[in-house]
Formats: C-alpha cells, structure tokens, sequence
C-alpha cells in the first residue's frame, strides 16, 4: 500500500474510503481469458455445425472475436460506469475486484479520469451492440457486413488513439510498475489495435471488390 493507503500510481492519488483487493489476480484473469477462449472456440464450432459450410475460415475465427468483443463491452465494461463506488464497496463483486486490478495498469480508471468515462460511454453505448450486430451479420451473410465490421474496428483504433494520446499527454505516470505497464496498459490494449487493423484491412479489400464489381456490372 501506498502512503495513501492504495497501490495505484501517483502515490498523492486521492481515493477515500478505499478496500483492498480481495481475488488475486489469477482469480480474476483466469475468467476473463476464458470468456475470450471460449467465445472463439464456442463459434467456430457452432458456426462449423450450423454454418453449413458457407462461411469462410476466416469469418469464423471473426465470429469468436466479435462475440467476445460484444461480452467485454457489454457485459465486463457497464459495472464500471455504473458503479462509481466501486473502490469503496465493502463488499465488491468480481466486477468491482475486475477494475481494481486493471487499475494497477492504468490509474486513470481508479480517479474516475473524464476521457477514460467519455471512452467508456461510447464503448457500452455503440461498440457493444454494434459487435453483436457484427456477429449477426456474419452468421447470416448480409450484404452490409463487411461495411459494419470496417467502421466498428475504425471506432475501435480511434478509441485506443485517444486512450493512448491522452495518457501521454497527461504525464505517462499511471502504472505500479513496468510490469503492470506491458502486461495491461500495452498488453491487452494491443489486441484492440492489431484485430482491429486486420479486420478493417480485410473489410475495406472486400467493400473495393464488390464496389469495382458493381461498376464493371453497370458498363
């Protein structure tokens, strides 16, 4: 604990009425990666079953990643904006325990920061259900699919320019330790930048083709 009586960098943090973490940090990564692993692998079985074998390889592996994209926005992501007490509670649940942790990464979340909250709405509020949109798409091939999934990965990159930038600018001092720094702040955004970069490349391809496509069509 810190001279304030927390972990999180800035030591001077104010965070009254701060508890303790409880689960360690196994505890509370082992359900999140297992969310990831199972919606991939939960996809591309279902999708290998019930697919009838019209969808790609690829769609189906983008199948598991626009599932577990919508669970982490949905489902992971609301407690935070919606328990703002969440480093008081004397009784925190997994969510709470969740951002406790992340928080050691990026303190940001911690104190509340208004550009991590703004990031956070627009997250819940457009990224969530558009994923889950995403997923209907490809399931069942609709011809905007490939447009969607372009401007979801776009918000995505754009989102992680702003968290990036933004931490930048405001001194680079959020982590407990280069540990934490590489394993959360670089390592589980990084995700959210390559996919995303992979995704929007491939749907921008496949949008020119079908555009140039249609103007052969037209001659």
């Amino acid at each position: 604990m810190g001279g304030h009586g927390h972990p999180y960098s800035p030591a001077e943090l104010e965070l009254p009425g701060f508890v303790p973490q409880r689960l360690s940090q196994g505890q509370i990564l082992a359900p999140f990666v297992g969310t990831a692993v199972f919606s991939v692998l939960g996809a591309w079985l279902i999708s290998g079953r019930c697919g009838g074998g019209r969808l790609s390889k690829t769609d189906r592996l983008l199948l598991g990643w626009w599932v577990f994209t919508a669970l982490a926005h949905i489902v992971f992501e609301p407690p935070f904006l919606f328990t703002p007490d969440f480093l008081s509670k004397e009784n925190p649940n997994f969510f709470d325990e969740m951002f406790k942790e992340y928080s050691k990464g990026d303190s940001r979340y911690a104190s509340r920061n208004t550009v991590v909250l703004a990031l956070e709405v627009i997250t819940v509020g457009f990224k969530g259900p558009a994923s889950l949109l995403a997923v209907y798409a490809i399931a069942s091939r609709k011809s905007y699919s490939h447009i969607l999934q372009f401007a979801v990965s776009l918000s995505q990159l754009y989102g992680c320019l702003v968290y990036f930038i933004t931490a930048y600018l405001d001194g680079f001092n959020f982590w407990v330790s280069p540990f934490y720094f590489w394993a959360y702040f670089i390592g589980s955004n990084s995700s959210w930048v390559i996919i995303p970069t992979l995704v929007a490349t491939r749907s921008w391809k496949k949008i020119s083709a079908a555009f140039q496509a249609e103007k052969v069509k037209t001659r």
